[in-house]
């Protein structure tokens, strides 16, 4: 933490200084990534543009992607205005993260069609074996060219729903090298003097070894890696690596200084955008008038239909990641379980089998907020649940079941996006068990299936007696049953169906009907469903 201070100090002073002496001859790359719908601090970044270019500095924005979810400013419009916000600013490129795709590819092409500046990703491809988008682009200043490649974390094709990405293939491990390398060597062919990677592939050990880290180490020739996807904030990698992250959601700016005659890059730096004095938001950076103006007409367009108070709860409740629901059971994860498994089963008949048998799963990583103590607005369900997900019944074997548990549970107490929050089921994970993963991963994941149960063992389905060769309806969500995350066995059961709810609205129609408005007590603390061991 002091390390980090004394970085962001130095940085301070740098561009102080800097903008005393003037930016004439260098070329400034800002860059953000993992905006995650934080639509008011384009508004600094803008700032910051600007007073860069008075200074005389070219200045290339950049973003290394997910900049398309996350709160309901974007969300609602499934990304759109988050494109518009990206206008607004003046971003040059961006690459894609894997949030991009949450809402479908065609959505995304739709999205992406409205945008001012270039996207880049080199390790997507179409059906015809062609990238989606260009794989690099070559920004010249003066008699200098810098070379960005974009690069797609291969984990998109399960962290985005299956079934809406169908076609598209994602080039990962020895072939995502390969083809990093061939683009490397093409750009430099044309003239580039630089080479830097706008990667959406973080550094959290489970991404190995599609990691920012791996990509260098695997090839040669970049200079520099402006990195995304695991919310590093960071200004080299961890041992020494030319690897820059900001954060999350505009907690720093990302600053790289270039020197135009020596065509070498100078500096590299972080400058966070605000912080907290006295229990306020103090902002380092300044925002320009007319971007703050696109972003206050979204949100007041979203906060005028969102901000309405339907429900309150007695008790806070966690929508965090680790700990929390990537690593354990939580409150809020069982609410949301039992929400969408009351939903379903409030009418009579609405599976084939008897209720007994029909359990609730929702993936920890789908969860993406708290919920405080106090009143419910729409707006925080939607924070919460982004996605537009909706409830899909899954028929599956107690064999199929066991394989999806183990799968989503392979590296806990390690967070994973798969871990499953529950109703209707106990079971306990043994984590001093070693995971038995099958030697090829699941088709079209980077997720590996298990050779055998080792880990999980199910204790219990709505109290009675598992049965390994009973079948049971899965009352989930349309990501998962189609293979989102670790969950293959559903993507491959023969009998699903979706029933078109989604997933926010069922959880507000449990909370006002079944719960008369209030969420109690009943929910302080999680119900015991799960024992990690």
């Amino acid at each position: 933490m002091k390390k980090l201070f004394v970085i962001v100090l130095i940085a301070l002073m740098a561009i102080t200084s800097a903008f005393a002496a003037g930016y004439e001859g260098k070329t400034v790359i800002l860059h953000s990534n993992d905006v995650h719908g934080t639509i008011a601090c384009y508004a600094n970044i803008a700032h910051l543009k600007g007073e860069l270019e008075s200074e005389g500095a070219d200045v290339i924005l950049v973003d290394a992607g997910d900049f398309s979810q996350g709160t309901a400013y974007v969300s609602t419009t499934k990304g759109m205005d988050a494109v518009t916000m990206m206008n607004a600013a003046g971003y040059d490129i961006a690459t894609l993260g894997n949030h991009e795709f949450d809402y479908g590819y065609a959505q995304l092409k739709e999205n992406l069609s409205n945008a001012d500046f270039q996207i880049i990703c080199s390790n997507v491809f179409d059906e015809s074996g062609n990238t989606i988008y260009p794989a690099y682009t070559i920004v010249e200043e003066g008699d200098m060219a810098i070379a960005f490649i974009g690069f797609e974390t291969p984990e998109a094709q399960t962290k985005a729903n299956p079934a809406l990405i169908k076609g598209l293939k994602f080039a990962a491990g020895d072939e995502l090298y390969a083809t990093a390398q061939e683009n490397i060597d093409k750009a430099k062919s044309e003239g580039a003097d630089l080479v830097i990677a706008l990667a959406h592939l973080g550094v959290d050990a489970e991404s190995a070894p599609n990691r920012s880290t791996d990509l260098y180490a695997n090839t040669t020739g970049l200079d520099f890696i402006i990195d995304g996807h695991s919310h590093t904030v960071m200004t080299e990698g961890e041992n020494g690596e030319p690897i820059q992250s900001t954060g999350t959601a505009f907690e720093n700016i990302g600053v790289i200084i270039i020197d135009n005659e020596t065509k070498t890059i100078e500096d590299n730096y972080l400058l966070p955008v605000s912080h907290e004095e006295d229990g306020n938001t103090v902002y380092d950076i300044p925002n320009d008038p007319s971007v703050s103006g696109y972003a206050q007409e979204i949100m007041d367009r979203v906060n005028g239909e969102y901000n309405v108070v339907f429900a309150e709860s007695l008790v806070d409740l966690n929508g965090e990641r680790d700990p929390g629901n990537r690593t354990e059971e939580t409150n809020l994860g069982s609410l949301i379980a039992d929400a969408i498994k009351w939903e379903v089963l409030k009418d009579e008949g609405s599976i084939r089998l008897d209720d007994s048998h029909a359990i609730a799963i929702v993936n920890g990583g789908g969860i993406r907020a708290s919920i405080g103590k106090g009143s419910i607005t729409k707006k925080d369900v939607n924070t919460v649940l982004p996605f537009g997900n909706t409830i899909t019944v899954v028929y599956v074997t107690g064999t199929e079941l066991l394989e999806a548990l183990e799968a989503s549970t392979y590296c806990t107490p390690t967070a994973v996006g798969g871990f499953p929050q529950v109703s209707g089921i106990e079971f306990t994970i043994d984590t001093s068990k070693s995971y038995d993963s099958n030697d090829e991963t699941y088709p079209g994941s980077t997720y590996y299936g298990p050779k055998s149960i080792n880990r999980v063992t199910i204790n219990s389905i709505n109290g009675q007696p598992f049965d390994i060769n009973s079948e049971y309806a899965v009352i989930t969500n349309d990501f998962m049953a189609a293979g989102g995350d670790t969950y293959y066995a559903f993507a491959s059961a023969e009998e699903k169906f979706d029933t078109g709810i989604p997933l926010d609205e069922a959880l507000m129609d449990y909370i006002t009907t079944y719960l008369g408005g209030t969420i109690g007590e009943e929910y302080a603390a999680p119900f015991g469903r799960i024992t990690v061991l």
